[in-house]
């Protein structure tokens, strides 16, 4: 093999240096029974065959728009037109990575910079990168990021912060010495964060709408924060409430990170998605990730070129802003071509729909006989309190092909107050026939 960087005499001295003699010690720890374990599959059978046993397996997944469908916690059904996906399969736009000479290909940075200017003017921010990989390592990125401007290494979270985001922050954060507070999570949104803030602390991150629905005004939370020299980071989930509410940016928010899943991208079994990274303009230098720029060309053309890409495998990569490695491209554009089809008035009419489906559902689901609807303010998705265990109904609903929300005890396992609670979300997609039959379901199943 040509190309294969190391040879033998090389390998020798590797495994002197590190003191084993084999490949295998490297694995010693590993159950031997565990190593190249026998597979009960069997060793060779056609295309025909395979497709046949892969399409039988395929078949016992229950698609979300199979029918009714009211999960969300951070990941949303929504309706994406067949423009998008026509759209990113052309040869212009469909590549595997960004390009590492990046100003010959023209048009991927200039949807890349289309979409920054959509994301900043969604948020309420003056700069928005190139997209990152997800919502919550998009959090945890600017919680680092509040480290490097304010030099402190204290991180308040919300109690309503989704916890996979709260994980994924307290992982990096700790990692470096940080200190790491979350408030208590409370699903009628009442809990604050405001008595955790003291002078030691970088940034607070609150979510909103929460991770149980609950709309929250940040501009206290901004207030409170600015007074102590720390940062407000706001997580945006659901992106799509950004055409119906108060942007962040308008609130006080410094940073404001998010999910963009929604608008452009299906559910996709779970990803890929696209994470959202805006802020102010005096701190885009320590801003992760990479920023598209819009120029001149010497024969005074418009170009765009790449202006900051401050990441590890650069050069000083001491000084790099993150260790993430590339950005959703592809997710990025569907992002950008679903925005660009909505416009302004699209956006805000989709917004409309959402909250529509959701007062429909919170309504019929109130009705139910010992149903509580324990959000008073929210956008397409709230949190009710059923008389039972939540995950058990879950499953006796998805039996019956309704898929009723998301249980308490699926975020919070060891939190057993929050054991009958149920996180219900409404979109667009969500029929009145979808609503009558969960709650029908929830009427016999109570």
């Amino acid at each position: 093999m040509r190309y294969l960087p190391l040879n033998d005499a090389d390998r020798t001295q590797m495994r002197e240096t590190i003191g084993i003699t084999g490949i295998d010690d490297l694995f010693e720890d590993v159950p031997k029974d565990a190593l190249n374990p026998v597979i009960d599959l069997p060793l060779h059978i056609g295309e025909l065959q395979v497709e046949q046993v892969l399409g039988a397996l395929a078949v016992k997944n229950r698609a979300a728009g199979a029918g009714p469908f009211f999960v969300g916690a951070g990941a949303y059904k929504h309706h994406v037109p067949a423009t998008v996906d026509h759209i990113i399969q052309r040869s212009e736009f469909l590549t595997s990575y960004t390009p590492y000479q990046p100003e010959i290909a023209q048009g991927t940075l200039q949807y890349l910079f289309e979409f920054q200017t959509q994301v900043a003017a969604l948020t309420g921010m003056d700069v928005a990168n190139a997209s990152m990989y997800d919502g919550s390592t998009a959090c945890a990125e600017a919680a680092l990021m509040a480290k490097r401007i304010t030099r402190r290494g204290r991180v308040v979270m919300s109690g309503g912060l989704h916890p996979h985001y709260a994980s994924v922050t307290r992982m990096n954060s700790e990692l470096l010495g940080d200190e790491v507070v979350l408030a208590p999570a409370t699903p009628d949104g009442k809990g604050e964060v405001l008595d955790l803030i003291d002078d030691k602390t970088s940034c607070v991150i609150v979510q909103t709408p929460d991770v149980f629905g609950n709309i929250r005004d940040l501009t206290p939370v901004a207030e409170a924060a600015h007074q102590k020299g720390a940062l407000l980071i706001a997580v945006v989930t659901e992106v799509v409430s950004l055409g119906a509410l108060k942007s962040p940016g308008e609130m006080g928010a410094d940073i404001v990170v998010g999910e963009g899943q929604s608008i452009g991208v299906s559910l996709n079994f779970g990803g890929p998605y696209v994470g959202l990274f805006a802020t102010r303009q005096k701190f885009t230098r320590q801003m992760p990730g990479r920023l598209c720029g819009e120029t001149t060309d010497a024969a005074g053309q418009r170009g765009y070129v790449l202006t900051l890409s401050t990441r590890e495998q650069h050069i000083r990569r001491d000084k790099a802003t993150s260790n993430i490695c590339t950005n959703s491209g592809l997710c990025a554009l569907s992002f950008t071509v679903h925005m660009s089809l909505l416009g302004e008035t699209g956006l805000r009419q989709l917004a409309a729909l959402n909250h529509e489906a959701a007062c429909n559902t919170a309504d019929a689901l109130s009705a139910v006989p010992g149903v509580k609807v324990i959000s008073s303010s929210y956008f397409n998705e709230f949190t009710i309190h059923l008389p039972r265990n939540a995950a058990e109904v879950v499953e006796e609903l998805a039996a019956k092909d309704i898929i009723a929300g998301v249980p308490g005890s699926r975020l919070w396992p060891e939190e057993g107050d929050k054991a009958n609670l149920l996180i219900v979300a409404a979109t667009e997609v969500t029929s009145s026939d979808h609503i009558v039959a969960l709650a029908d379901a929830l009427k016999e199943a109570f």
